[in-house]
């Protein structure tokens, strides 16, 4: 598989992405989530794209992976106040937001001569998504988000169990071994519970991320561009791209309600439950998936 990798000057920062298979085939954006480095897109689902006619780009996120940090931006005020007012839709004051994050990847399109993409997202990525493909529709063939949601006014939270081993960390001193275990142990709790994911791969996957970038502050950063941008669903409701949203039902962290927001939001767009799923992307799904994405490519 023909792959290539740099770093993209984008909006005043540094983006890496790896980009993979024929540079002269339709290209496909992946835009991953909070504190999800682009290696959590399977590099074997990523190949099956390839492998039906498409060039990928994936990259990370400001503030993860190899991307530049925000080290020097301050987080100002009450975390539990932004979540508060994230359940009724209203924005706050935070060092950069989700469109922030959409002009990022518009940079690195921009970078790397591609004018137009289909736009893949997840989680905090399919956030992402929609105001890239609400604010650039010129640049968006076609749109997928895979459990996301609008952030819209009165949506219901996330199950605490989900949550909370998402905002607390393992500890300002804890050991690689320990920060590994508590983000395999996240991992499962948020993941598909009739899919579990075998804890031995869990906890590669964590040591790999580990080992290649550990930017907990970054994490933080990121959740406040979610809690901190309001809601979605104007922007949203701009797309004109054929959209499918994909959603688990078995999804904690993001309930289903937030993909029905989503399709709810853009017009003509086709909505997906998968019973089992919950906040991840598990192998025994991959095919079902796929044949969604590829359906939704075909709408252009």
């Amino acid at each position: 598989m023909l792959s290539r990798t740099g770093f993209a000057p984008s909006n005043d920062i540094e983006l890496a992405y790896e980009d993979m298979g024929n540079p002269d085939d339709p290209v496909v954006l992946m835009i991953m989530g909070l504190s999800a480095q682009m290696t959590l897109w399977p590099k074997e689902f990523c190949e099956r794209i390839v492998d039906r006619g498409f060039r990928i780009i994936r990259f990370d996120n400001r503030d993860i992976g190899l991307s530049t940090k925000m080290d020097g931006e301050r987080i100002e005020g009450s975390a539990l106040l932004r979540l508060l007012r994230t359940g009724l839709g209203a924005p706050s004051r935070v060092p950069y937001t989700l469109a922030d994050m959409a002009l990022d990847t518009k940079g690195l399109l921009d970078y790397l001569e591609i004018p137009q993409v289909h736009v893949v997202g997840a989680s905090m990525g399919g956030m992402i998504a929609q105001v890239f493909a609400g604010l650039y529709p010129e640049r968006v063939l076609s749109t997928a988000i895979i459990f996301s949601s609008t952030n819209e006014a009165f949506l219901p939270p996330p199950d605490p169990r989900a949550l909370i081993p998402l905002m607390k960390g393992p500890g300002p001193d804890a050991t690689r071994e320990q920060i590994v275990a508590h983000s395999a142990n996240t991992r499962r709790i948020i993941g598909s519970p009739a899919y579990p994911t075998p804890l031995e791969e869990l906890l590669v996957t964590a040591g790999e991320m580990y080992d290649r970038n550990y930017n907990p502050a970054g994490s933080l950063r990121q959740m406040a561009a979610v809690t901190g941008s309001g809601s979605l669903r104007r922007i949203a409701a701009r797309i004109v791209s054929p959209t499918v949203v994909i959603h688990g039902r078995a999804d904690r962290l993001m309930r289903p309600t937030g993909g029905k927001a989503v399709a709810r939001a853009v017009r003509g767009s086709t909505l997906h439950l998968i019973d089992g799923m919950g906040h991840d992307l598990p192998r025994p799904l991959w095919d079902e998936i796929l044949g969604e994405l590829s359906s939704n490519f075909g709408r252009v």
